[in-house]
């Protein structure tokens, strides 16, 4: 019958303890809302009306939330993320790592249990790998937690814990293929729009 290794989960080194906060734009409806605004409020309709049009269904939903200005934490669909190839090889190289650890630390111990855990993690998600995902997230932070079992042999099993998150906002300062953030970070700063946490989780077997 195997132990349980009650020390530090393995594949922890370089991850984050917590995911990461909003980003520091100004306070909800902190600032006052000019006539611009109303027009990138406006503007930012059409493009989600547009997105969804074109089949970018993740991507619509999102602006959507952060227009609706509720706040409101909104789940994605995880497994779906996972299927991504760039999300798939980043979680697959934690997983070996998982099982190098593992064997390391167990070896001459016989059959054993050890916990894992990734820590925080991020992985960008280009136009290339998806365009849905890449405008809804573009960047999403995952943490695998889980379990990797050796039997007597040196096999191994992994039974984990897919985890992501996101804080929705628009960085002030930044831009994309040329676009600026700063118009649609005002929005959450009057009050027009505003952040939001997406999270979602998956459970897979390796």
């Amino acid at each position: 019958m195997g132990q349980t290794d009650l020390s530090p989960p393995i594949g922890r080194d370089g991850g984050w303890a917590d995911a990461e906060p909003p980003c520091g734009n100004a306070a909800h409806a902190e600032l006052p809302v000019r006539p611009y605004d109303l027009l990138t409020l406006a503007a930012g309709r059409a493009i989600a009306a547009t997105w969804s049009l074109l089949g970018l269904r993740n991507a619509a939903g999102m602006l959507r939330h952060y227009l609706g200005g509720t706040g409101t934490p909104r789940r994605v669909d995880a497994e779906a993320l996972l299927a991504l190839p760039v999300v798939r090889d980043a979680v697959d190289a934690q997983l070996e790592r998982w099982r190098t650890e593992a064997l390391e630390r167990g070896c001459g111990r016989g059959p054993a249990a050890y916990p894992a855990d990734s820590g925080w993690r991020d992985v960008f998600i280009g136009r290339r790998a998806s365009r849905d995902w890449w405008l809804a997230l573009r960047c999403v932070e995952f943490r695998l937690t889980g379990t990797v079992r050796v039997d007597g042999s040196g096999c191994l099993v992994v039974d984990y814990r897919f985890a992501v998150h996101k804080a929705y906002n628009f960085d002030r300062g930044g831009s994309e293929l040329g676009v600026p953030f700063t118009p649609f970070a005002r929005l959450h700063e009057t009050g027009l729009a505003r952040q939001f946490t997406v999270s979602g989780e998956a459970f897979g077997h390796a």
